[in-house]
């Protein structure tokens, strides 16, 4: 709101700020076409609003219009230093094949110090990128060499979603134990993610039993 009023003057900010969560709300709802639509409408009159230049690039990201969501969220990154967006965007150059912006572009993540689920979600997303190139074991070691591999008894969503693509490269690469050994953990931590159950079952492993009940000990 306060951006809109700075751009537009609060008068006509009340009406761009409820487009924009119109728009929002459009988003929320997986309607990206309108969300889209509602974001620009606001850029039209707000040409400096961040929100709904994020708004805008989150929507043509989904719409699978690359280039679009680049030249939309890139220029926030180099405006305001916030690198929520930078997997969307090293994702956006993977799909249009560009594995050395994606590389640059985790290498400038990295220096900036991210939290770890952001670096996580890179890390991802450039071991996607080095596995789109059937180069499966340096994939593998981007994952690894970041901790990747660790079990733990109270995985966070990021420790599951990397055990899940580092499973998946190990398949892929034919290192069946290793790819195993995560799906079961992930039938442990993670039973309803995808298709966990029915991988395991393929790797020849088998879902896991639920504990028998004690037997009460008979008093004497």
């Amino acid at each position: 709101m306060e951006e809109l009023a700075v751009a537009v003057g609060r008068r006509h900010a009340v009406e761009l700020s409820e487009r924009l969560g119109h728009a929002a709300r459009y988003y929320e709802r997986d309607r990206y076409r309108e969300a889209l639509a509602g974001a620009r409408a606001v850029l039209e009159h707000a040409p400096e609003s961040l929100a709904a230049r994020e708004l805008a690039g989150l929507s043509c990201y989904r719409l699978g219009r690359w280039r679009d969501a680049i030249r939309f969220l890139y220029p926030i990154w180099v405006k305001t230093g916030e690198a929520d967006q930078v997997p969307v965007l090293m994702d956006c150059r993977r799909a249009l094949k560009q594995p050395r912006q994606v590389e640059a572009l985790f290498e400038e993540l990295r220096r900036s110090s991210p939290g770890a689920d952001l670096l996580a979600e890179a890390r991802l997303v450039l071991a996607g990128t080095y596995a789109d190139r059937g180069d499966l074991g340096r994939a593998i070691e981007v994952l690894v060499q970041a901790g990747a591999a660790r079990a733990m008894r109270r995985p966070a969503e990021r420790h599951i979603r990397q055990w899940y693509a580092l499973g998946d490269l190990y398949e892929r690469s034919g290192d069946i134990p290793r790819a195993r050994e995560l799906f079961r953990r992930l039938v442990t931590h993670a039973p309803d993610l995808a298709d966990v159950p029915a991988r395991l079952e393929e790797l020849g492993g088998s879902k896991l039993r639920a504990p028998r009940p004690a037997k009460r000990r008979q008093s004497t």
